[in-house]
């Protein structure tokens, strides 16, 4: 997926913009209406083969737009209602209102209550969420396909009946979440504020791109219940929405469905698409703000189009060229020279403007003055050079490939419709979209440039870590002025709410049909006689295929050698560095002209390699396979940068609360015998140990076929791939011994391990211990999953509903089993308010505790139809499919072990949940961990009754001598090597009265991300 691709997703738009043979114009009906007065506007169908999205487009009397597109290949629906208001209708004083806004939605309507729209669609088998961006807010669900009439009367009952349910309590948690929301996802995050920094200095003051989407705390504490009831009234009406319905429907029955529920519903003010010229900088503008971060960090933006500007895909394209990975120029001149430890480019745009942005992350110490000369230098350097056919040929498969696989769901079709609706007014602007990215030249990339970037004047922020303001660019010159800045006029005047009058009781929760036949993939298996086993599975939706080989060890084979910590990872990171035949760069473009991608990651228990591919590039795509798998290159000039990188990162783990949470905890759930507790990367002194021969010698010591399975899924059959995988069977057999698990230690009684992080904007808290329950699919840990569901794994879950939903404590908490073939932990966890960080510890003990007494028949009930109706969800793309593939191989487990464990879901009683708890939630018996800023989160820790033990960022209690880096076989666990000094460092408040990957988790949670 391309930067832009992920920026996007991170607004909340998902890229679904599958490729087309030829431009597909509508055909046109006559303008007929439904006995409701719906009208169809027109309906696109497929012609032959054609890659494209068919749809139906209606409008409603009150003019709601419906678009339904037809797909039957599996028995799910996903519903999506846009609405075409962000943060760019807000107004200076009121920022982060349409995001808080979409918080409130969740938070009950007339005919739905409290929490329940989450809780029935969960029980109903699906997810659901909603996201807010500039431009628009969207809410969406997937549902197997017999609760399509459940979730068009939620929607329906949220966009007429909100109002009357909104309470001044509801009001106040929900901008408490929105708060923590903010300290998670910027507050506490390194450079979390460059967005901001950026967004203030390229937009003038007042502009509605100027602020942020989160809003500023500020405003958000001035706004009332007023003025959440004005924004509804002024930009939630229907003729400002956009319903699209995809998947297992049949559109006739939608019509009379959407007719029903959303057509009694009355319009509200006319809205006009917004339009504003975008930024001229007169000068280069330099700004700054120092972090808590170790790397300096340069971003550089120039103004550029809006979406669907006639030249956004030729800016897209310079963008990939200067800083889209191994074959860009920003690669070879900062990252191959070992300059920055990142650096790329990309073009964000969204309704009114775009953003040409370059960042760079230089190496501590240096200053940003020189970053900026080597990224100027390099813009000079693509002047000079120009554009190369190659580079064009590049991109156009790349960017083919990304609109294909945004075909992989109904969920990724659905948004595409919605998105190109929301913006253009036509759903099928997708062959326009695709013909300027085939008609695109070299030409036309150096227009862009000198349209747009040569000589042109950019934001350049500079973040620095703190107290190092003297190695930003330069001296901030740029201070935002309200001069010509003039009030938009007022649009909430004279706004009145009008319920709809209904012919039918809303009230009534619409009968589910039939529960959907469930088929999990057809396969085909082979079993090579080196060892290596073949799982495979036809897919025919779209033309591409997944690929993922899984070696099994990764770090766990570092047991044996606990100071070489770290090479798994580093052995996996050099086959990404190119092949015996190819340099990395010449590898990277050589997969990037079949718009493929191979990578290779390496995990706490296994190595993984990752393919996509084409269908009719496959061939090609499995030669580089084999290059890449069976001939790496292990060149001592890339094996030197990568570990300088590793190194670097494993530095930079301890700026990052959530990541000292996580370090803490797992030395103290494994102890220092155990390789677990070391991270996966190392520490800087086994991985300054490392050489190039230690990668050669694992290499060729674990790589190996009998310890090794592949599985495959797409738009290919057993017979033509397998013979075109020859090269596998030619792989040596090897003899690899995969480590026993160590012996699981539990704490003796629960106490709480504190970490100080200054400044920390939240406290990072982890509750639980190491498990003796290794994964299995019938039995224990299977049924120690489901009885999590109700405490954490689902949103409606105990602890998510108590921590965030009733104290507005946190953005989201959580708890779950994590095993493999060896046990995993349990975990608890979540980041919290400072100021309630004793109190949410408080909290999470309650839950666990009281969950012990047992489930009540209604969470019972919940729970079986939750993770009951789920299957209609599991196996809808190649990853999915591939997913479950590679379950069976893993654990060896029967092709039907699904229909097993739906006759335990279907036959459990609370009994069977109470006795999970109480045997595998020992709340006495558990690690609690804490960081946070000690000021602010400390205070109330030693009144809960639990043992307090302050730990430096090492995991040493703060009095004693710090031990040495590197796991060692002598080295105590942390209970026994510090019980004495604990004593000194314990403040025990016992009777003082208290104040209130691979690893597999099966949990199909829906998570309101907002």
């Amino acid at each position: 997926m391309t930067l832009k691709s992920i920026w996007l997703l991170s607004l909340g738009m998902a890229l679904a913009l599958p490729p087309a043979t030829a431009q597909q114009k509508p055909v046109s009906k006559p303008a007929t209406a439904s006995t409701g007065g719906t009208r169809l506007v027109e309906k696109v169908t497929r012609k032959g083969n054609e890659l494209m999205i068919p749809y139906e487009k209606y409008v409603l009397p009150n003019g709601l737009t419906l678009l339904i597109h037809e797909d039957h290949s599996d028995p799910l629906t996903h519903v999506d209602v846009t609405y075409h208001v962000g943060s760019a209708r807000e107004q200076i004083g009121k920022s982060g209102f349409a995001h808080f806004f979409e918080h409130m939605m969740f938070q009950g309507s007339d005919h739905v209550g409290d929490e329940q729209h989450f809780k029935l669609v969960s029980s109903a088998g699906g997810t659901l969420n909603g996201s807010t961006n500039r431009d628009r807010t969207n809410y969406y669900e997937t549902i197997p396909n017999n609760q399509l009439e459940t979730a068009l009367w939620l929607e329906a009952d949220r966009m007429g009946f909100l109002l009357d349910a909104v309470t001044q309590q509801k009001f106040e948690v929900q901008r408490s979440t929105v708060k923590n929301e903010r300290g998670q996802n910027y507050d506490n995050r390194p450079y979390g504020l460059a967005s901001e920094n950026i967004a203030k200095t390229l937009y003038p003051y007042g502009h509605p791109y100027s602020w942020l989407t989160i809003g500023y705390l500020e405003d958000l504490d001035r706004s009332d219940v007023n003025d959440l009831k004005n924004f509804f009234l002024r930009w939630y009406g229907p003729n400002n929405a956009t319903i699209t319905v995809g998947g297992d429907v049949k559109p006739a029955e939608v019509v009379k469905m959407v007719e029903k529920y959303f057509g009694p519903i009355n319009r509200g003010p006319a809205v006009q698409n917004m339009k504003l010229p975008e930024p001229v900088l007169s000068a280069d503008r330099y700004v700054s703000y120092e972090d808590n971060v170790r790397f300096p960090m340069l971003q550089m933006v120039f103004p550029t189009v809006p979406q669907y500007h006639p030249d956004e895909v030729a800016i897209d394209a310079l963008a990939e060229i200067i800083g889209g990975g191994k074959t860009s120029l920003l690669y070879k001149n900062l990252i191959k020279t070992q300059k920055a430890v990142q650096a790329q480019a990309y073009h964000p745009t969204t309704e009114l403007a775009g953003e040409f942005t370059i960042t760079s992350r230089s190496l501590p110490g240096k200053g940003l003055d020189s970053t900026e000369v080597l990224v100027r230098r390099t813009l000079a350097e693509f002047e000079r050079i120009g554009v190369t056919d190659d580079d064009i040929a590049r991109f156009k498969a790349s960017r083919e490939t990304d609109l294909i696989n945004g075909l992989s769901s109904v969920s990724g079709k659905v948004s595409q419709l919605a998105a190109f609706q929301t913006f253009s007014g036509n759903p099928n602007r997708l062959p326009l979209e695709l013909q300027k990215v085939r008609s695109l030249t070299k030409a036309d990339v150096l227009r862009v440039y000198n349209k747009y970037i040569k000589g042109k004047h950019a934001i350049v922020l500079s973040v620095v870590p703190k107290g190092a303001g003297n190695l930003v660019a330069k001296t901030s010159n740029f201070t935002v002025s309200k001069e010509g800045y003039k009030a938009p006029q007022d649009e909430y005047s004279g706004l009145t709410y009008a319920k709809a009058t209904d012919s039918f009781d809303r009230s009534q929760q619409p009968k589910s049909g039939a529960n959907p036949v469930v088929q999990v993939p057809t396969v085909w298996r082979e079993d090579f006689e080196n060892g290596l086993r073949v799982m495979g599975s036809r897919n025919t939706e779209i033309p591409t295929v997944t690929m993922l080989l899984t070696l099994r060890g990764g770090h766990r084979l570092e047991q044996a050698n606990p100071n070489k910590a770290g090479l798994a990872s580093l052995t996996a990171a050099m086959l990404n560095e190119g092949t015996q035949k190819y340099t990395g760069e010449q590898f990277s473009a050589a997969l990037d002209r079949l718009g493929s991608t191979i990578q290779v990651y390496g995990g706490e228990e296994n190595t993984q390699v990752v393919v996509s591919s084409l269908t009719k590039n496959l061939p090609a795509t499995l030669t580089l396979l084999e290059e890449a798998l069976l001939h790496p290159r292990f060149d001592q000039a890339d094996f030197d940068r990568v570990k300088k990188q590793t190194l670097e990162g494993i530095a930079n783990q301890n700026t990052q609360p959530v990541v000292i949470a996580n370090k803490t905890y797992t030395r103290l759930l494994y102890g220092l015998t155990d390789i677990m507790s070391v991270p996966v990367s190392g520490t800087s002194t086994t991985v300054q140990s490392l050489t190039l021969d230690d990668v050669k010698k694992f290499y060729a010591e674990n790589y190996a076929p009998n310890v090794s399975y592949l599985t495959l899924v797409g738009d290919v059959d057993q017979k033509t791939v397998v013979p075109r995988m020859a090269f596998l069977k030619t792989w040596a057999r090897k003899n690899v011994t995969l480590p026993a698990g160590n012996r699981v230690v539990q704490p003796d009684k629960t106490r709480i391990y504190f970490v100080n992080k200054d400044g920390a904007a939240q406290s990072e808290i982890r509750v639980g211990y190491l498990t003796d329950l290794p994964y299995d699919a019938t039995g224990n840990y299977y049924r120690a999953y489901l009885a999590n569901y109700i405490l954490g794994g689902a949103f409606n879950s105990r602890i998510n509903l108590n921590l965030r939903e009733d104290k507005g404590y946190t953005y989201g908490a959580r708890s779950g089993f994590q095993s493999s073939r060896y046990v995993g932990p349990f975990t608890a966890q979540a980041g919290v308010r400072a100021d309630a960080t004793a109190a949410s510890v408080k909290e999470f003990m309650n839950e666990i505790k009281n969950y012990r007494t047992g489930a009540t028949d209604e969470e019972l009930q919940f729970l079986q139809a939750s993770v009951g109706q789920q299957d209609a969800l599991r196996y809808e793309t190649g990853q999915q499919k591939a997913a479950f593939l590679g379950r069976l191989l893993e654990y060896d487990l029967p092709n039907d072990y699904v229909r097993q464990q739906s006759e335990i879901l279907k036959n459990l009683k609370r009994e069977d949940l109470q006795a999970s708890a109480q045997k595998y939630l020992p709340a006495d018996n558990m690690y609690v961990v804490v960081v946070g800023d000690r000021a602010k989160a400390f205070p109330g820790l030693s009144e809960l009754g639990y043992e307090v033990v302050e730990l430096d960022l090492e995991g040493t209690p703060v009095t004693a001598p710090a031990p040495a880096t590197a796991p060692s076989a002598a080295t105590p666990t942390p209970e026994a090597a510090t019980a004495e000094k604990m004593k000194m460092v314990t403040k025990d408040s016992k009777g003082k009265k208290e104040k209130r990957k691979q690893k597999t988790n099966e949990d199909g949670t829906a998570g309101k991300g907002k």
